[in-house]
């Protein structure tokens, strides 16, 4: 006869893996990475905010007015006549961003004359506000653009700092952030910017 000790047990007891377990702490962990991946990028790219300052976009966007600017789509391709950018002027790091209108892009001629706004000798039917120029600036001459600039107008030019004056001047590809592409707030106004 064997005797049982009822004293501690010091043999190895094998333990089962719960494999289905393991697997779906696995999944798990994995969508949750690539969840937060995802947003990351999303928020990167398309979620960047600011906030329209004065009144030089009026009457398309207003001064408070806050836009998503995406940042992906000139990585992808290069700004388009009519698109809204946001940028920074000269590059300068200290300066607020500039929300203006893309009137000419590389390659193109621009001059305003008699009020009138010309892209390589044609009427721009690009632009965003009626009446006439008062103030051609720099455009008074012709300019002509280099492949990685563009010529920039607020919507309302009488009250803009934008491509005709020296101290913004041409913007160059480089300096521009993105596209203002969605107005967020007020939100009575939310919607895309055309």
């Amino acid at each position: 006869m064997r005797r049982h000790s009822s004293g501690p047990n010091f043999r190895k007891q094998k333990k089962e893996l719960n494999i289905p377990l393991i697997r779906e702490i696995f999944i798990w962990i994995l969508e949750l990475a690539i969840v937060i991946a995802l947003a990351g990028v999303i928020v990167y790219f398309v979620g960047m905010r600011t906030t329209v300052v004065g009144q030089s976009m009026n009457s398309s966007l207003q001064d408070g007015n806050q836009v998503l600017v995406n940042r992906f789509i000139y990585k992808m391709s290069k700004p388009k006549i009519g698109d809204v950018i946001v940028f920074k002027p000269n590059g300068n790091e200290k300066s607020h961003y500039y929300i203006k209108r893309v009137i000419a892009t590389g390659g193109d001629t621009i001059q305003i004359e008699n009020g009138i706004v010309y892209v390589n000798g044609e009427a721009a039917t690009n632009v965003h506000f009626s009446g006439t120029i008062a103030d051609p600036g720099l455009a008074a001459e012709p300019i002509t653009l280099e492949q990685d600039e563009c010529f920039v107008m607020g919507d309302n030019p009488a009250g803009s700092e934008d491509s005709r004056y020296a101290n913004i001047g041409n913007v160059k590809t480089d300096y521009i952030i993105g596209k203002a592409w969605y107005r967020l707030i007020p939100f009575s106004e939310a919607g895309f910017i055309k």
